[in-house]
């Protein structure tokens, strides 16, 4: 399965030519609006940022690879007063399974890590403010048993919102080796993909 990272919580996942984008946005600082096609688009929630359908030219419908499981959340830690709920999606193709945690904002209770499942990838929020912060979202990912953990939903230099943490605000939490920064933003996933978190280049 190959998972490319499009800016901030958005990310085009491919197994057998299918593309499904996930959370689409648009008036994110320093980011170009989301302009592209796939077959599905999915959204975590209905906010500007994770929810900009109309940049997504839909292709021609085929059967999907991908089995899609939701789990709901909340997308603060006020259940939900704030900013509503958030659906978190697991996408499993070809024996792996990839969980999209869109703009979680709260702990992962014990009944919802195990309703989403031990995952081979998290595309984890890490920014704070809007979702869970960097040391909350280390938690989320070991709750899932991740083994490879992608971050998202943060700030680098003038991209992104400026209130966000920066992904050296997660990394840090992590030892050396087990990081690994990639000079692009696509992570092929398969079953012998090392353990690690995986920092994909901002487009």
């Amino acid at each position: 399965m190959n998972i490319t990272w499009l800016g901030h919580s958005c990310f085009l996942l491919e197994a057998d030519d299918y593309q499904i984008l996930l959370d689409p946005f648009e008036q994110v600082q320093g980011m170009a609006d989301i302009h592209t096609q796939a077959h599905e688009v999915f959204c975590s929630h209905e906010h500007f940022d994770h929810a900009f359908r109309q940049g997504v030219t839909l292709l021609s419908p085929r059967p999907s690879p991908f089995t899609v499981r939701e789990v709901e959340s909340m997308h603060d830690d006020q259940q939900g007063r704030l900013r509503g709920k958030n659906t978190i999606r697991t996408f499993t193709a070809k024996g792996l399974t990839v969980a999209h945690l869109g703009d979680l904002g709260t702990a992962l209770s014990p009944e919802q890590a195990a309703a989403i499942g031990p995952c081979d990838a998290v595309l984890l929020p890490i920014g704070g403010t809007y979702t869970v912060d960097p040391v909350m979202a280390k938690a989320a990912a070991e709750a899932l048993c991740a083994r490879v953990v992608i971050p998202m939903h943060y700030r680098s230099g003038e991209k992104g919102f400026p209130e966000l943490c920066t992904v050296q605000d997660f990394t840090r939490l992590f030892p050396k080796e087990a990081v690994h920064c990639y000079n692009t933003p696509s992570l092929e996933l398969g079953p012998d993909t090392p353990a690690q978190v995986a920092v994909l280049k901002m487009p």
